[in-house]
């Protein structure tokens, strides 16, 4: 069985990007800057409405897979797509992003492949419509003992927790990934996220997680707290490894009594989308290839400088080459 080096497990989205005023998300009834949750019918309105569509496949953890494979990582990613159009242009793009999709599109599916409508402003924030589709149903069905259990690092998305069988299947994956000697850790994914479920995600944070990434509202969303030192205090007591991303302010590393802070280049975005997925692929890469923290979190904001740096979530120049240039790689 093929040992993977970074596992991810999370929801399989196409992402359907077009640029969008505020006037226009004003007229749409779409809120700026956050991801929202929408039924079938009103994905369908928003769809029509865009413009210059650009398709990719996506999902927060799923980018974050594609980001650690385009660094070199032998990765895998665990999802759920139905056996239609999308999900077969899911699957592929995947595979040839050099990511191993390991569970094929299911026929006759319970529902469509699902998908989000991101409306990119012209000051780079994103707005993103979600329909979950078949994605919300990924159980413990979908993960396999021999994938997980034969994964150096198993990266969960928060995301999932909207399900009781999307908890479960995070039970099971870190525990085989566990068993086989690798280590497990969760993207916090949204603050609301973090409301809904404060209680199974601390609860799984403490029992069963080696590392957590978030950034500077989701983690103080843990603690219900604005206090962001606070958080951070509390976070570290319940977990060995905690990394937290502040946009412009940096990124703050705990473990194990020690802390690192490391700044960032200011830019300005073109798309802030997916800009923390990649900084979790960097920062995943410097992990399975046993770098320093310090390092690790330099690799990941070269990559999520990168992918603001253009439209869509995933990098699109030679990251590895980005990396030898900073004397990284």
């Amino acid at each position: 069985m093929k040992t993977y080096q970074l596992t991810g497990i999370g929801n399989a989205v196409v992402d359907v990007i077009s640029q969008a005023d505020d006037s226009f998300l004003e007229l749409m009834g779409i809120e700026k800057g956050i991801m929202q949750l929408i039924e079938q019918e009103r994905g369908e309105v928003l769809y029509a409405s865009m413009e210059g569509r650009v398709q990719t496949p996506g999902g927060s953890v799923a980018n974050t897979i594609a980001g650690a494979g385009a660094l070199g990582l032998d990765s895998a990613f665990i999802g759920r797509v139905h056996d239609d159009a999308l999900g077969r242009f899911y699957a592929d793009a995947m595979n040839e992003d050099g990511v191993d999709f390991v569970n094929p599109p299911v026929p006759g599916g319970e529902l469509p492949t699902s998908r989000s409508m991101i409306f990119v402003s012209p000051d780079g924030e994103r707005s993103m419509n979600t329909y979950l589709g078949i994605s919300s149903e990924l159980s413990s069905q979908d993960v396999s003992d021999d994938v997980a259990g034969n994964s150096e690092i198993m990266f969960l998305e928060g995301y999932l927790f909207d399900k009781e069988k999307g908890k479960a299947a995070f039970l099971e994956a870190a525990r085989a990934c566990h068993k086989g000697g690798g280590k497990a850790g969760i993207a916090i994914s949204d603050p609301f996220c973090v409301e809904r479920h404060r209680v199974d995600f601390l609860l799984l944070i403490e029992n069963e997680l080696d590392f957590v990434i978030g950034n500077e509202a989701e983690i103080k969303s843990l603690f219900e707290t604005d206090d962001l030192e606070e958080a951070l205090a509390k976070t570290a007591a319940i977990c060995p490894l905690i990394v937290c991303t502040r946009s412009g302010d940096g990124v703050t590393v705990l473990s194990e009594g020690r802390r690192v802070d490391v700044p960032v280049e200011k830019v300005v975005p073109v798309d802030a989308t997916g800009a923390g997925d990649q900084f979790a692929a960097g920062f995943l890469f410097g992990m399975a290839t046993g770098r320093d923290h310090e390092n690790c979190a330099k690799i990941g904001n070269i990559c999520a400088r990168e992918v603001i740096s253009h439209i869509g979530p995933r990098p699109e120049a030679n990251m590895q080459d980005l990396l030898r240039a900073e004397g990284l790689l």
